[in-house]
């Protein structure tokens, strides 16, 4: 695969095409701020043949035999092994992920394909009893339809992934609206993985556009039954309430405020190296990162020590240096957020404990201590290299402090006590929660979501497969009834 090589247009119907709007679309390198390609932007004609394509060529997948459906999964998966270079430059280039950010969402992928490969064969239907003699009742699992999927720039490989690869897997057909800020690796590369790995045309459609040129067209066309989407509340909010006016199904993977609980019987230097990674992956661009730490009031004063100490040694830098850890944000954009969440934290009354520059879009990491929880930066989800550092007193304390927060997504404690650890992370409002372990985790079998305005729905596995799905209730009468009238 030469780079970038036909990765510049809409995927439409199994052909590579132009979009049919007058607008054009410069994709940046968030580092050096090149032109890394250019696309014309698709229109609303384009989403309305695209989502007719996948509607027309979602019914003849649905006939494929499984075994068939499943080797496209594993040539898909063969086809990423051998291009992993190239697909990490294009990830370093296009997002300004570290070398080893980009490592780690390529194996999220080829994960995520293994367990999508099994879906077609886990089509399975059950046939339960009846209350009226001589019947039965059978239920079969179908695929739901179309599904539209729109992903965020900053996992766009994986993430588009999470939801496009079970939908196809299920039996569904898909259009794929990339974030604007990432259309080739969380959009035309995927096209491009399937398409070599002989998935039939318009089953997958991928669609490069933004909000200006399309509005809610996307999410309000009549065709698709699920709209998936990943990315801030706030949207996700908007996206959700118009799927719901039009009887589609919204599933909402959204923002986090995930707290770092470390109790006072904690490994110290352990729960600091996790703290940092829980923090500034991917320069904090992850919606599980930890945004606030919690730290039981006896180790406060240590763990702030040492976790200057580890925070001022992260370099920051060129996304392609290998001891690069901190890499730009996605665009100027989010670093002048991020400095006026910043300036308003200390506004506020919040001390930084480690306050670095903030040069175009490489933003240096920010540790704030003297946190109150009503505090911006203790209560927005800061999507960047910020972290508030707060004390507590009790286990109890901790729990309220955590659940402070509208978010639910994830979590981590902190305790050589396991059992302590389950007790107090049962009673955090949040879908998921990791003892001993960092807040940013995903695996392909186990169930992905979160509580609160963290989102609706979850994702991976047999809960994935659930959502993908629909059910069909077909009774059969062997005998005849007898009717009252």
């Amino acid at each position: 695969m030469t780079v970038y090589q036909h990765l510049n247009k809409n995927y439409i119907n199994g052909e590579w095409v132009e979009g049919s709007s007058a607008r054009f679309l410069k994709n940046l390198n968030p580092y050096s701020g090149e032109e890394i390609v250019r696309f014309q932007l698709a229109d609303t004609a384009d989403v309305d043949f695209a989502y007719r394509s996948s509607e027309k060529a979602r019914h003849e997948w649905a006939k494929v035999n499984a075994y068939k459906q499943r080797e496209v999964f594993e040539r898909a998966v063969v086809y990423i092994q051998e291009h992993t270079e190239e697909i990490s430059e294009m990830m370093m280039e296009e997002l300004g992920a570290t070398r080893l950010k980009a490592q780690i969402e390529i194996g999220l992928v080829i994960d995520m394909l293994k367990e999508s490969s099994t879906y077609p064969l886990r089509m399975e239907g059950k046939i339960l009893p009846s209350s009226v003699d001589g019947k039965e009742n059978r239920l079969y699992r179908k695929p739901a339809g179309v599904v539209g999927v729109i992903s965020p720039f900053n996992f766009p490989f994986a993430l588009s992934m999470k939801s496009v690869a079970p939908a196809i897997g299920a039996g569904n057909g898909v259009v794929l609206k990339p974030h604007e800020e990432t259309p080739v690796t969380g959009g035309t590369l995927i096209a491009k993985i399937f398409e070599e790995a002989g998935l039939p045309k318009g089953v997958l459609n991928v669609i490069v556009t933004d909000i200006e040129e399309i509005g809610d067209a996307f999410v309000e066309h009549p065709v698709p039954s699920i709209i998936s989407f990943t990315g801030s509340t706030a949207v996700g909010r908007h996206i959700g309430q118009k799927a719901v006016r039009h009887f589609k199904k919204p599933l909402l993977e959204l923002g986090g405020n995930s707290a770092f609980i470390i109790l006072d019987d904690a490994d110290l230097d352990y729960a600091v190296e996790a703290a940092a990674f829980s923090r500034f992956t991917h320069q904090g661009q992850v919606c599980m990162c930890a945004n606030r730490i919690l730290v039981h009031r006896s180790l406060y004063q240590e763990f702030n020590r040492k976790f200057k100490e580890k925070v001022t040694s992260l370099k920051v830098g060129d996304p392609k240096a290998a001891d690069t850890v901190i890499g730009p944000v996605m665009n100027e954009r989010q670093a002048q957020r991020l400095k006026k969440v910043i300036d308003q934290a200390i506004e506020e009354g919040a001390t930084p404990l480690v306050q670095g520059p903030i040069h175009g879009t490489l933003v240096h990491p920010t540790v704030f201590v003297d946190v109150l929880p009503s505090m911006c930066v203790a209560q927005e989800e800061l999507f960047g290299p910020v972290v508030a550092v707060l004390p507590f007193d009790t286990d109890e304390e901790a729990i309220e402090l955590a659940n402070q927060t509208d978010y639910g997504l994830s979590g981590a404690v902190h305790t050589k006590s396991v059992d302590r650890g389950i007790q107090l992370a049962q009673q955090v409002e949040t879908g998921m929660i990791h003892v001993n372990d960092i807040t940013i985790n995903d695996e392909p079998i186990v169930a992905f979501g979160g509580e609160k305005s963290s989102g609706i729905g979850r994702l991976n596995g047999e809960w994935g497969l659930a959502e993908f799905t629909t059910m069909k209730w077909i009774s059969v009468n062997y005998s005849q009834r007898s009717f009252p009238y």
